[in-house]
This record gives structure tokens, C-alpha cells and sequence, in this order.
């Protein structure tokens, strides 16, 4: 989704801040800058999908993408947000489908999740990855375009 980069250690959730889940990136969303993912003005972002693969697991606030070469990548929509029982996500794909980069997979609403009181920030994980096989490919405060690549995982 098009936001900016965060460092995975400054997460405000331990489990992704220490890269128990695996190394990876997080992207603070932004749907009101101009040219970003909001052209209604409505406070959406689109979420799409890092990588060609079968989405593995969905859930309206997260969704796992397991790629040909059977890695996975998680992408998880804001912090504690599963207390919000799918409540503003719109997930386009189901269990099972095959997606390619950039398909959307979810819309949701930041700004509703930041009213919640809910942390909005979107880890990118490499699931189990060894790290140095996980490359970020960006830096933090770094503005990044929907589809535009995080990691390399070699």
C-alpha cells in the first residue's frame, strides 16, 4: 500500500518488533496525499499483493501469500486490529486463489482504525525467514507507492 516506511523494531507490537514472526518491514498507510491510494477522498487504502502466489490465509486484517517457491510472505493490517472482527476491511480474495503482484486483496480504513485508537502501521514479514536471506529494500521515512517492492528474500 502507498505509505511510509517504518523500521520493523519501531512496531508497537513486540511479536513483530522482534522479528519473532521473521525479518521484515512495516508501512505506516497514507490515503491523503496526493496521487496516493485515496482518490475518492474516502480514507481507504488498497492493499495489494507483494508477490505473484496462492493466498494461504485471509482474514480481513491480515492475509499470508505463499509464493511459488513455497516462502511466505504475511502482511498484517494495523496493530490488534482483529478486535475489530473485520469491521472497515473489504478482503477481495479468499483462501486458495492465486494472486499477482500488485492484485488487491484488501481496502480498508486507516482513519476508522485510528479513531478505534488501534495503531495503523502494517507489517511485511518474510514468515521464518533466515535474516540474512531477507534483504529490506527500503529505508525508514521512506514514501512507497502500492506495489512498489519492500523486501528481497534470496
Amino acid at each position: 500500500m502507498a505509505g511510509t516506511v517504518v523500521a520493523l523494531e519501531d512496531v508497537p507490537d513486540p511479536v513483530f518488533a522482534q522479528a519473532m514472526v521473521g525479518p521484515g518491514v512495516a508501512v505506516e498507510p497514507s490515503t491523503d496525499e496526493p496521487g496516493g491510494d485515496d482518490p475518492a477522498g474516502d480514507g481507504a487504502a488498497r492493499v495489494v499483493a507483494p508477490a505473484d502466489g496462492r493466498v494461504a490465509t485471509a482474514f480481513p486484517h491480515a492475509f499470508a501469500l505463499e509464493t511459488a517457491t513455497g516462502r511466505t510472505v504475511l502482511v498484517h493490517l494495523g496493530i490488534d486490529t482483529v478486535r475489530l472482527a473485520g469491521e472497515g476491511f473489504a478482503v477481495h480474495v479468499g483462501a486458495g486463489e492465486d494472486v499477482r503482484a500488485g492484485d488487491a486483496v484488501v481496502t480498508w480504513a486507516p482513519r476508522d482504525v485510528a479513531a478505534a485508537g488501534l495503531a495503523t502501521v502494517c507489517p511485511v514479514v518474510a514468515v521464518q525467514a533466515d535474516p540474512g536471506t531477507v534483504e529490506v529494500l527500503v529505508r525508514p521515512g521512506d514514501v512507497v507507492q502500492a506495489g512498489e517492492p519492500l523486501l528481497a528474500w534470496s
